[in-house]
C-alpha cells in the first residue's frame, strides 16, 4: 500500500514540475500567437499561427509583437532603431542616410501599378522628431498601403515589445523559418 501512495505522489510531483517548467517557458521565454489581418501580406496572412520568442532585443527587418496604444497586440516589422533617422524615397527605404533593400515587399511592388507601394515620408512627417527616439522603435506592416503602424500610431516604447517572431507552424502548408 506504501508502495502505491508513494508511486502516485511521485506521478503528482512529476505532473506539477512539467506544468511549471511549460507556464516559465510560455511565459518568459516562448508564446504562440495567431496573426489577426492582413497588414503584413505577403509575408505572414490572416490566420498564420506563429511562435514569439521574448528573449533579446529586437532587430532592424525583424517581425516584432507589441502592446499597441489601442489595448492590442499588433505583429509588424522593425524598420528604424533607436537614433536611426528613417526615410522613405521613389519607393525605397533610407535608414542613416544609406538605401535598403526590401526583397518581402518584391511581390507587392510588382503588383502596384498607380503610384508607390510606400509614399515618401521623413520620421518628421509622422512623429515631429528626425530620429527615432531613445529606447523606441519604428515600425510598418510589409502591406504599406494598408498597415496602421508607426506612421499612425507613433514609435514603440522597447518595453511595450513582446518579443520577436521567425517561425510559421501553422498551417502546415505556410510552415516556414522568416528570415
Amino acid at each position: 500500500m506504501a508502495k502505491k501512495k508513494n508511486e502516485a505522489w511521485e506521478w503528482v510531483k512529476t505532473f506539477i514540475i512539467v506544468l511549471a517548467a511549460v507556464f516559465l517557458i510560455r511565459y518568459f521565454l516562448f508564446a504562440p500567437i495567431v496573426v489577426d489581418g492582413l497588414s503584413m501580406m505577403p509575408t505572414l496572412h490572416n490566420g498564420d499561427r506563429m511562435i514569439v520568442n521574448k528573449v533579446g532585443k529586437p532587430n532592424r527587418f525583424d517581425i516584432v509583437v507589441f502592446h499597441a496604444p489601442e489595448h492590442k497586440d499588433y505583429i509588424k516589422r522593425v524598420i528604424g532603431l533607436p537614433g536611426d533617422k528613417v526615410e522613405y524615397k521613389d519607393d525605397t527605404l533610407y535608414i542613416n542616410g544609406k538605401a535598403y533593400k526590401e526583397p518581402y515587399l518584391d511581390k507587392y511592388k510588382r503588383q502596384v501599378d498607380d503610384g508607390p507601394l510606400t509614399e515618401d515620408f521623413t520620421l518628421k512627417d509622422y512623429i515631429g522628431q528626425d530620429r527615432v527616439p531613445k529606447g523606441e522603435i519604428f515600425v510598418m506592416g510589409d502591406n504599406r498601403r494598408y498597415s496602421k503602424d508607426s506612421r499612425h500610431i507613433g514609435t514603440i516604447p522597447l518595453s511595450k515589445v513582446i518579443g520577436d517572431t521567425h517561425v510559421i507552424y501553422w498551417p502546415m502548408k505556410d510552415m516556414k523559418l522568416l528570415n
